[in-house]
């Protein structure tokens, strides 16, 4: 998770329409006595001439861990007219109090104060947008759920509406394993770096020693929660459509793990909204790979001028989606660009779009059903080893091998070599016929491009728990052998397979490290009845179809001046013990280290997680997540330690956190956290 910025490919702007004042530090207070602290950009004059204001609202640190990219952002929309405003969430970076928690009532609640407080200032009209990545992006919508007075628009990229079906939780009902440990042990250690005493004064260790005493590993709630219940309904926006008529800007990459909720938002909301997707992956368009990259922030800036300033810049009579349609690529591990072109939408659900099905048979995909088989699939726990993360950060190793490592642990399912291309925009979805010998099981699609040399580049997939067929609030046990009809849902894909090539589908009841195991060996039986089929949304090109590139070449503001202490270096590597069957995919990011020539303050990390499982043995999987980060400037220098790892028997879950830290190399706190979760239904 890299906060560096990549800015080879910018056009630096240097000239704005208005010179940007900058606040280093400012106080927010709360109504309950506790203080946020802030950094604002703002154009000169706009204390005699108030302008409208943009808010960013994160846990992630404005004086060190996002202060480069902050610098290439707040200040082109302060050089544009508006007051750009960077918050630390309550418990983070500066700002006083605790985190208990991601996205929790109190958080929104700040945030409305927020929004009070800028209306109030001499250099505001009163007009504010919200924008925000992952985390900030979240709490844009939550936000606009309320119906703020203020909130005029917001900009969300990589997030989602469901907290429970899109986030680094679960998947399909199934625990994410890839990513639950990781994300709390991210959070774990980001949560536990001090305050910058040249802010918070002398107070400083006094504070630091209570936010690491009293934060806790988010792991520990979430995976209390394994099923879709309230903790996971308050802040779905999903929840409430209705609710929001703000104008909502989504925008996402198809590397990113969270596009699907895009589609949902654009069927779903009732206020104006537009959509974009490109081939990114978790980052910003106007620095992400794989590229291109678009001019992203002249599009906000678009976006911000008609609802905040009423100009008539013509976005809202614009199509409401535009979306990259990637063509074929070999599989690789990461790119630096995708092939492809920009398509339009005038609506969503878009009537270009036809469901094409595929019927199943022992080993082929049809076009129309001949005959029912009977097709076991049985458990290889090490199946998933090679589907890449969950969420790429546009990290090298980020994404998925050849699948044929993968083919060869799974039951696949082949077409016959297309005649013509096929352009895919949307949701594939597999709807089967099976039954299990377990009572609790649960089952894996990966939908593949097979090209004419045999390689096989992974398009999409998805995952279903078998024992959430009825909803995931309401998980029951499967009857052996009985019959159950199952639709998995694949990620959403824009995705052109040429002429010549063969499409595959792969199924497996095990999808490691993606999906925690079930409890004991699965072995599926898939009936090819008449229910049992692929559908694929072909999207139908029409022959007036625009040709032309809707956006600017990428541009921002200068990228704070750095230097670097240490380089990044990324490794992701697969070993097999032959004599102990044990798998390990051992995952290590040294994220590099910084000095910010402006603050003086030097900051570093690295991370490395692991993933065991042995053959034959799902009560062997463990995941195992460690992080060390630096922080400091001058004589001031501190540093974390915390490790994580999560391990399961057939009733229970065990997780197991730690927290060290030191100050100038003294270790001045030790933190432990052990805790059993019974298994629900995982």
């Amino acid at each position: 998770m890299v906060f560096n910025v990549r800015d080879s490919k910018l056009q630096i702007k240097r000239d704005f329409p208005y010179d940007v004042h900058e606040i280093e530090n400012i106080w927010i207070p709360m109504k309950d006595g506790t203080k946020l602290a802030a950094k604002i950009w703002l154009p000169e004059g706009a204390e005699k001439t108030p302008v409208p204001a943009i808010l960013e609202y994160l846990p992630y640190r404005k004086n060190d861990f996002t202060f480069l990219r902050d610098s290439i952002r707040h200040p082109y929309f302060a050089g544009h007219g508006y007051a750009s405003i960077r918050v630390d969430i309550r418990g983070s970076g500066d700002s006083d109090g605790i985190l208990y928690d991601e996205y929790l009532p109190r958080e929104q609640e700040d945030a409305l104060e927020i929004l009070e407080w800028i209306e109030a200032q001499p250099w505001s009209t009163g007009k504010v947008g919200m924008i925000g990545k992952s985390w900030g992006g979240f709490n844009g919508l939550q936000v606009a759920s309320h119906q703020p007075k203020q909130l005029k628009a917001v900009i969300t990229l990589c997030s989602t509406d469901d907290r429970f079906a899109d986030d680094v939780h679960y998947m399909g009902g199934n625990i994410l394993a890839s990513d639950m440990l990781w994300w709390s042990s991210t959070m774990l250690a980001y949560n536990a770096r001090p305050a910058d005493p040249a802010y918070v004064g002398d107070e400083w260790k006094d504070k630091w020693l209570n936010r690491l005493e009293k934060t806790p590993p988010f792991v520990e709630e979430w995976l209390t929660h394994q099923r879709r219940d309230h903790y996971w309904k308050q802040g779905s926006v999903c929840e409430n459509y209705s609710s929001m008529t703000v104008p909502v800007f989504a925008v996402g990459g198809w590397a990113d793990g969270y596009t699907n909720a895009i589609f949902r938002l654009l069927e779903n909301l009732k206020g104006p909204k537009k959509g974009l997707i490109g081939p990114w992956a978790h980052e910003y368009p106007e620095v992400a790979v794989p590229g291109p990259a678009i001019g992203f922030l002249q599009e906000c800036l678009r976006w911000w001028d008609h609802w905040l300033k009423d100009k008539d810049t013509g976005m809202m009579d614009e199509p409401i989606l535009r979306a990259w349609m990637q063509g074929y690529v070999p599989p690789e591990v990461d790119y630096e660009e995708r092939p492809g072109r920009w398509i339009e939408e005038q609506s969503w659900p878009a009537p270009s779009i036809e469901t094409k099905r595929y019927f199943l048979d022992k080993s082929n995909l049809l076009d129309q059903w001949d005959k029912e088989n009977k097709v076991n699939i049985s458990s290889v726990q090490q199946h998933g080893l090679y589907s890449g993360v969950w969420c790429p950060f546009g990290q090298p190793g980020d994404l998925a091998s050849d699948q044929r490592m993968e083919d060869g642990l799974s039951v696949t399912f082949t077409s016959e070599v297309l005649q013509e291309e096929m352009e895919l925009l949307g949701f594939p979805n597999m709807k089967m016929t099976v039954s299990s010998d377990q009572k609790e099981a649960m089952i894996a699609v990966r939908l593949c491009d097979i090209a004419p040399d045999g390689a096989s580049t992974l398009i999409s997939w998805g995952m279903m728990n078998l024992n959430h067929l009825k909803g995931h609030e309401h998980p029951e046990d499967l009857v052996p052998g009985e019959k159950y009809h199952v639709d998995v849902q694949l990620n959403a894909v824009g995705q052109k397979v040429p002429s010549g090539h063969k499409l595959q589908v792969c199924v497996s009841p095990t999808y490691w490290p993606h999906a925690w195991p079930s409890k004991k060996p699965v072995t599926l039986t898939l009936f090819t009845d008449e229910n049992t089929k692929l559908e694929l949304p072909i999207r139908h090109r029409a022959d007036n179809e625009a040709k032309s590139w809707p956006f600017q070449a990428p541009e921002a503001a200068a990228v704070a001046k750095k230097e670097v202490l240490r380089k990044e270096k990324r490794e992701r590597v697969i070993q097999y013990n032959l004599l102990s069957k044990e798998w390990v995919l051992d995952d290590f990011s040294d994220e590099g280290a910084r000095k910010i020539i402006e603050n003086g303050v030097e900051y570093g990390s690295t991370n490395r997680n692991v993933y065991t499982i042995k053959e034959g043995d799902p009560l062997s999987a463990k995941a195992t997540c460690e992080w060390s980060l630096t922080l400091g400037r001058g004589e001031w220098q501190t540093r974390l330690e915390t490790s994580s790892q999560m391990t399961s028997d057939l009733e229970y879950f065990y997780l197991k956190n730690i927290v060290k830290a030191f100050e100038s190399d003294q270790e001045i706190f030790s933190k432990t956290w052990d805790k059993k979760i019974r298994r629900d239904f995982q």
